[in-house]
């Protein structure tokens, strides 16, 4: 079953309906709703769709856990206001609603998946099985909270997610890609095609007389948009950034050795032990075991062979404390001494007997190893607990009127100030303008500003704040003729060129399309023809770019056609085209099938939601839903 949810995965139809990826929990990452799951969804609803709520928490967490997955992807923090310029709030809202809607429907129909159906799905899945592949009870558990998940929330969301696959493939399986389809699909994608062909050189425009000022004016109106220039703001800034703050915040020996001893065990390594653990059905059966190991009898190592346990599957691994997600194991075996067996621990797996076979002593790094490190955090800290207390006073200060260079004055704060600034953060000079911080949300939010307006601080990446006032602007505008005359003049060169070879070059096409020979026209502008094959759609080859090798793709057998390339001009003549065979349920067919079934399924799949979330009827609260994400909706 899980091998169906996770082929699913590969196209849309699995970016809907999928809100649990098992590759995902394996690293710890947060899927949909994994925080909701645990504590519960909310009371107020941002959404309804039919009779399901989504709640504002609901949408929350999976908004949070979203954005997470986005940040390791991008391998960087991202802003609200990036997350909101990414859509990530729609994005997380369209997966709720579409999740709401699927639900309401398998309720309608009375659709159900059996504790059977799930159970086996769990214990099919390859992410929970041993090198033999086998299922794994503590492989399980350990993935589940590495997740932050717990049995009850894991089996629940996927009894839903399997409902919901179940609908869907019930919608769009079965489908057919026509033959017609995958003809053209194979022709389009096979065709080759030989060309002879030349270029024209600039040289080849021939002399072109200066222009007048008359020409250049005209030519200057009608591309007046080449030489505008940008809107430019000038704008003060003033940051208050938590580790600018720190550095202004001195810690005592006595506090960092205070923070030190309340937290010893971070700074160095946990004792760590290799554990071996053995399950037994019941009780009975393990006191038994325990007492043929006291005995004599049998040894660890038989016991557990005799139970079909060994290798692999006798260890839990090399692990702290922490690590033991059972907690009455991990008392169990950080309580005996190496070599020593446990008398029968009831864990969450039934009763087993343990065993140490190694031990690693933890280590603690001494005081004056990690005072720098602790300072840094007490410092940080401290500042992070200030920041908050300081954008409150600035907030007071701006609000009766005080310029941020007064602030910065009087707070002994560094101010930017930025002369002139256009929207992609250059000078006017084109070079990029230093010091403006998170510029790729600073920018947009000052060109969003007003003079004198009463701008909301940003929120930095570090958890500071930005504040900015705009106090000058100057408009976009055409820059007049007379500044740009050498700029106009080069682009009146430069596009007089272009189309003097564009008239020569549809000269040589006449000729060729009635009956001249390459190597004559070629001649007859003094250049050497050149010949190639093979050419595929899309793909540049010798001197041809994909541009020019799309446009022979457009031109028929045995006729000509010239084409733009850089400052030169391609002329050619097509010479042939061959397509293979098509072979029904070849490799190629197949995969062609394959591409496009889904494609074909991604669609009546899509038409289907939006089909049952209209019957079902979707309800947004604007109001909370601002509250959550905040905007406009």
């Amino acid at each position: 079953m899980l091998q169906g949810i996770r082929a699913a995965s590969e196209h849309w139809l699995g970016k809907i309906v999928l809100a649990i990826i098992f590759s995902l929990l394996m690293f710890g990452i947060g899927i949909y709703g994994v925080e909701d799951l645990v504590r519960g969804g909310g009371s107020s609803a941002v959404a309804t769709v039919g009779d399901t709520k989504i709640s504002a928490e609901k949408v929350r967490q999976s908004y949070q856990n979203q954005l997470e997955r986005y940040q390791v992807q991008l391998k960087r923090a991202l802003s609200p206001e990036q997350a909101r310029s990414l859509g990530l709030d729609r994005q997380v809202m369209s997966q709720l609603i579409t999740e709401a809607a699927l639900d309401q429907k398998t309720r309608d129909l009375g659709l159900a998946v059996p504790d059977s159906t799930v159970l086996r799905a769990i214990r099919e899945e390859k992410s929970f099985q041993n090198a033999q592949g086998q299922f794994e009870p503590q492989l399980f558990y350990q993935t589940l909270q590495r997740a932050g998940l717990n049995e009850q929330g894991f089996v629940r969301e996927q009894r839903s997610v399997i409902a919901r696959i179940q609908l869907a493939e019930a919608v769009s399986g079965g489908i057919t890609v026509p033959t017609a389809l995958r003809e053209a699909v194979h022709r389009y994608t096979t065709e080759r095609r030989a060309v002879s062909y030349l270029f024209l050189q600039p040289s080849d425009a021939g002399q072109i007389p200066a222009p007048s000022d008359d020409e250049l004016k005209t030519w200057y109106e009608g591309n007046k948009d080449r030489f505008r220039a940008p809107e430019y703001r000038t704008v003060n800034i003033l940051v208050v950034d938590p580790e600018a703050v720190a550095q202004s915040e001195p810690v005592s020996d006595e506090d960092a050795r205070k923070a030190y001893d309340l937290n010893k065990n971070r700074y160095g390594l946990p004792e760590k032990r290799t554990i071996q653990q053995i399950v037994f059905p019941d009780a009975a059966s393990a006191e038994s075991a325990r007492k043929e190991i006291e005995e004599g009898t049998k040894t660890f190592d038989q016991v557990a062979e005799a139970r079909g346990t060994s290798g692999q599957e006798l260890t839990l691994g090399t692990l702290s404390r922490d690590e033991l997600f059972d907690k009455a194991v991990g008392e169990a075996a950080f309580a005996l001494p190496e070599g020593g067996v446990s008398q029968p621990v009831k864990g969450q797996f039934g009763q087993v007997l343990l065993r140490v076979t190694k031990i690693e002593p933890g280590t603690v790094k001494s005081f004056d190893e990690v005072s720098g490190e602790i300072r840094k955090t007490l410092a940080l800290q401290r500042a992070k607990d200030k920041i908050d207390d300081m954008r409150d006073a600035i907030e007071d200060q701006r609000a009766s009127a005080k310029s941020l260079a007064d602030i910065a004055a009087e707070r002994k704060l560094a101010l930017v100030a930025v002369q002139a600034v256009d929207g992609q953060g250059k000078a006017p000079d084109g070079n990029r303008v230093a010091g403006i911080p998170d510029a790729d949300t600073t920018l947009p939010a000052i060109f969003r500003a007003e003079i004198g307006g009463d701008n909301e601080p940003l929120r930095t990446k570090s958890g500071g704040f930005i504040w900015y006032d705009v106090t000058k602007i100057d408009a976009a505008h055409d820059k007049p003729f007379d500044e740009v005359k050498d700029a106009v003049k080069t682009g009146w060169m430069t596009a007089e060129t272009a189309k003097r070879l564009q008239t020569k070059g549809r000269e040589l096409v006449e000729k060729l399309d009635k009956g001249a020979s390459i190597e004559d026209v070629a001649k007859e502008v003094g250049v050497n023809p050149q010949e190639t094959s093979d050419l595929a759609r899309n793909q540049p080859k010798d001197m041809l770019t994909s541009d020019v090798v799309n446009l022979i793709f457009a031109t028929p057998v045995e006729k000509s056609g010239s084409a733009a390339s850089g400052d030169t001009r391609a002329v050619f003549k097509v010479t042939s085209a061959s397509v293979p065979a098509f072979v029904p349920d070849s490799p190629s067919d197949r995969t062609v099938t394959q591409n496009f079934q889904s494609a074909i399924a991604d669609d009546v799949l899509s038409q289907y939601i939006a089909d049952v979330q209209k019957n079902a009827g979707v309800k947004v609260d604007q109001a909370a839903l601002r509250k959550v994400f905040g905007g406009e909706y």
